[in-house]
């Protein structure tokens, strides 16, 4: 059975080239991204030289990941060939869900800010796998969780109280809770995931969605409505955002959720867990109680037994 497509793919190109130059001025929110992506490889006591930089846009963690190793030359894919252009090294233009890379090209893939518009996640993931070496490592962080949602709710109430019926204007973004299941059903091992949450504050409604605009980040759902929202319909939404969602300065609130996932390519030297009942302390007597207490076949001291 096919996955249903959420994102149109052509309509991100579309955005991503055409909004080239603003975002090749770095938009601060993939600086965090990247920083964030540099800290934890930072951790990883072992280098890595054949690097792939996944939906790259112009190569900025690339230029980064260059700057502390000058002999790393990482391929930048991005399915904007304008912003290709400018990448260092290697520019593939290709879409984020067809990889076009033989298997264990790569000892490493990163992407930054660029797994939330992703159809076939499983799909995507399982490639990369593919792409990695054996004890490859596979590291994303990106928007998650709760993004936007203030934005959304607010959006959608006032088309719904406005027209009596609302269009999907903000993407839902992926479930954390699922994401490290989901890269060990797609062959990862080792899988880690955390999730950060960022309230970064605005002055009003039209700088937050110019700043999305400028990041190539306005809406790309496949079934997104053609017809732009009416003003009276932004006038409610913007009204309720300052009404429910502003800080003690007036200022506009927005989350932001930073996930960040990490997996392996198997390899028979990683570590694993445990075999279940291969331990040979025994736990009772690490905690100095009876071990019938720990059976539940005495109650603990000073406690009635049930």
């Amino acid at each position: 059975m096919s996955t249903p497509h959420l994102f149109d793919v052509k309509a991100l190109r579309r955005q991503r080239n055409r909004h080239a130059a603003s975002l090749m001025a770095d938009p601060f929110l993939l600086e965090l991204m990247i920083e964030r992506l540099l800290e934890r490889l930072g951790d990883i006591k072992r280098g890595f030289t054949d690097m792939l930089d996944l939906g790259g846009r112009h190569g900025l963690l690339a230029r980064a990941l260059e700057r502390i190793d000058p002999v790393v030359r990482p391929v930048v894919l991005d399915p904007a060939e304008r912003l290709c252009r400018e990448a260092p090294g290697a520019g593939v233009v290709a879409d984020l869900e067809t990889l076009p890379f033989a298997r264990e090209s790569f000892d490493a893939v990163l992407s930054a800010g660029s797994l939330h518009h992703v159809n076939d996640l499983p799909g995507l993931l399982a490639q990369t796998r593919q792409c990695l070496r054996p004890d490859g490592l596979f590291l994303a962080v990106f928007a998650g969780g709760e993004t936007l949602c203030e934005l959304r709710r607010v959006l959608m109430s006032a088309e719904l109280e406005e027209t009596g019926g609302a269009g999907l204007r903000v993407a839902p973004f992926v479930d954390v809770r699922d994401l490290g299941a989901l890269l060990q059903r797609t062959g990862f091992a080792l899988p880690c995931v955390d999730s950060d949450r960022l309230t970064l504050t605005y002055a009003d409604p039209w700088q937050l969605l110019g700043e999305l605009r400028g990041a190539g980040e306005a809406n790309v759902i496949r079934d997104r409505p053609r017809q732009p929202l009416r003003r009276a319909v932004l006038a409610r939404a913007f009204e309720a955002y300052a009404r429910e969602f502003t800080d003690r300065r007036g200022r506009l609130v927005v989350t932001v959720d930073l996930v960040t996932a990490t997996g392996w390519a198997p390899h028979p030297d990683q570590q694993r867990p445990a075999r279940r009942g291969s331990g040979s302390v025994n736990l009772a007597k690490a905690m100095g109680v009876d071990p019938d207490i720990l059976a539940g076949k005495l109650s603990p001291p000073g406690r009635p037994p049930r």
